[in-house]
């Protein structure tokens, strides 16, 4: 006979346990239930101390301590920026590359635009912008936070808007299809299509987003605002252990930076990674796929199954509901809404005068510019256009292949990407004085040194872009090509090079982008107390900022916004078309 329900021993109505088909050793759930709670403990008190730190008084900041035991404290707010900015660079991606994918008229403004201010100098905006967070919040920490968090945002967040958007461009013709018959709203194929064919391209370039924002994030806590450094954090360590030539000291900054990096790959990005791989588009099971403890160990948690089963699903079931009838009202005949009509053109006029006002107070200073300076400005920006595609070419021509081969080999990824994220993630501006000064011994100057420098910071988009993309090829379609026996070159023609072509695509892209903002250090810089500069607009910019000549650094950027978007129009927009017709995943 079956044993009757029991109201008192922890089982539902059906004389189920509550824990469902989970273990039912408590002892062992216990046991692999409590590095979670000491995790989320750990992560809420962290929370809570990230909090009282943001809201105290912003002048109370202790001096920067260089002993080792103050680096977990500096390691946690450098963490805390960098992930924050993160997360509102995520948010943001999704957003804009959803809008710029199913709106063409959008597209027509958004693409270009993303790829203008991806090419804007970010670090020439530091001083400003800490000056107006430190205005906005006088009395708080929080200000020069937000300035810091601000800044590395627009590090982080191009080249995952631009995934986004050649993803869900990229999307197969059939799941489309099928999406409008099964007559999906808009929150299901968000949710059920688009963002996991994103996936796999999102999660990659994430890594590069956090890789490449310790730049700016080093920056910014380096950055000294009155007498006392305002942001203390790992990039303030080195700074000030730089500044009193304590090697001790880099040696601990630089160790536990290169910690942190390879304990978010094991904790983070390597469960995440090992979670995208259901949403490969593929037939057959592959034979090798990425795994992760971590992951193994969330997944047979007994407490988050249970706030799984009790909290999550159901809140996802209510936003399902609701987004459903708001499809079915909105399917619903009902009268024009006059009012709305009004705001949007009022909006729409109100933005076009703003744009009118701001083309012509720059008409009057860019009317200052004399023509010789015309005339550099314009040697500049081909010089440098000229090592923006120099620096391209070679880091395509070694990140394609061994990103390649890197991507088709889980286990292989496993252990270069660690090792690809440390070597992204230090500062190129750090490595670039001892590349420059080996240049000039050897006669290369800074005209070979700022290509270098441009290479080093632009090279990750393209290599982190083609491991997701040859991770991302269905096994079925590697199966065929071993079935027919073909060569290495027919293997690559007909297979890898069209099947990373989108992700290639991006890679260059925000690469190309990276490369111009890079110019702004690559063509000006000083070391040993001597300046050494060479031919180009990020010279120029560099020179113009340092002087204060408000109308040559107008102009020279205004000519690389104009060149990036020529380029964009001309080439990288076919390119992407080509991408989401020719080489689309389709079956």
């Amino acid at each position: 006979m079956a044993d009757r329900p029991d109201q008192g021993n922890g089982k539902g109505n059906a004389g189920m346990p509550l824990w469902g088909h989970l273990p039912a050793s408590s002892a062992a759930a216990l046991l692999r239930d409590l590095p979670i709670i000491v995790a989320a403990l750990a992560l809420f008190y962290g929370l809570l101390a990230l909090t009282h730190y943001w809201t105290q008084p912003v002048n109370t900041q202790p001096p920067l301590h260089l002993t080792p035991g103050a680096l977990p404290l500096y390691a946690l707010f450098s963490l805390a920026r960098i992930l924050t900015a993160y997360l509102i660079s995520l948010v943001f991606a999704i957003v804009y590359g959803q809008i710029a994918a199913h709106n063409a008229t959008a597209e027509r403004i958004l693409i270009p635009l993303l790829d203008t201010l991806q090419s804007i100098p970010v670090l020439s905006f530091l001083p400003p912008v800490m000056a107006a967070m430190v205005a906005l919040f006088p009395t708080r920490q929080f200000g020069v936070e937000l300035g810091s968090i601000l800044l590395i945002f627009t590090g982080q967040v191009w080249n995952m808007a631009f995934s986004v958007y050649s993803s869900t461009k990229n999307i197969p013709h059939e799941l489309v299809e099928a999406a409008r018959v099964f007559r999906l709203n808009w929150w299901q194929r968000f949710t059920q299509l688009e963002m996991p064919c994103a996936a796999i391209g999102l999660v990659w370039n994430s890594m590069m987003s956090v890789a490449g924002g310790w730049f700016f994030l080093m920056a910014c806590e380096a950055f000294v605002l009155g007498n006392s450094v305002r942001l203390p954090g790992l990039g303030s360590y080195l700074q000030t252990a730089a500044d009193n030539a304590d090697m001790r000291s880099i040696v601990w900054g630089l160790s536990t930076m290169i910690a942190v990096i390879v304990l978010m790959d094991q904790l983070l990005w390597r469960p995440i990674i090992a979670w995208a791989e259901k949403f490969k588009f593929e037939q057959v099971e592959a034979a090798q796929t990425p795994r992760s403890p971590i992951l193994t160990l969330l997944r047979r948690s007994r407490v988050l199954a249970v706030i799984r089963h009790t909290a999550v699903e159901p809140a996802r079931e209510r936003v399902d509901l609701y987004f459903a009838k708001r499809q079915a009202a909105a399917s619903a005949p009902h009268p024009p809404g006059a009012a709305r009509r009004w705001m949007g053109r009022s909006a729409a006029a109100a933005a076009l005068l703003v744009i009118l006002y701001a083309v012509a107070r720059m008409g009057i200073m860019l009317s200052a510019l004399s023509p010789p300076e015309v005339r550099e400005i314009f040697l500049g920006a081909g010089a440098t256009f000229l090592r923006v595609l120099l620096a391209l070419t070679l880091a395509g021509l070694w990140t394609i292949p061994v990103g390649v081969y890197i991507g088709l080999r889980p286990r292989l990824a496993a252990l270069a990407q660690p090792m690809a994220q440390v070597a992204a993630s230090v500062p190129a501006t750090a490595v670039f004085p001892i590349v420059l000064l080996a240049l000039i011994r050897v006669g290369g100057g800074l005209g070979v040194g700022s290509i270098v420098l441009m290479l080093l910071g632009t090279q990750w988009y393209i290599l982190f872009n083609v491991i997701a993309g040859a991770s991302a090829i269905p096994t079925d379609l590697k199966e065929v090509c071993s079935i027919f026996h073909m060569s290495r070159f027919e293997r690559w023609r007909r297979l890898l090079l069209p099947a990373i072509f989108p992700y290639l695509i991006t890679g260059f892209v925000t690469a190309s982008g990276g490369a111009w903002n890079a110019s702004i250090v690559a063509e000006y810089s000083t070391i040993q107390h001597k300046t050494y500069s060479t031919t180009g607009l990020g010279a120029i910019i560099s020179r113009a900022t340092a002087s204060g000549n408000v109308a040559v650094l107008l102009g020279a950027t205004v000519v690389m916004a104009a060149l990036v978007v020529t380029v964009n129009r001309l080439f990288w927009r076919r390119m992407y078309g080509l991408a989401s017709t020719r080489f689309k995943l389709e079956t």
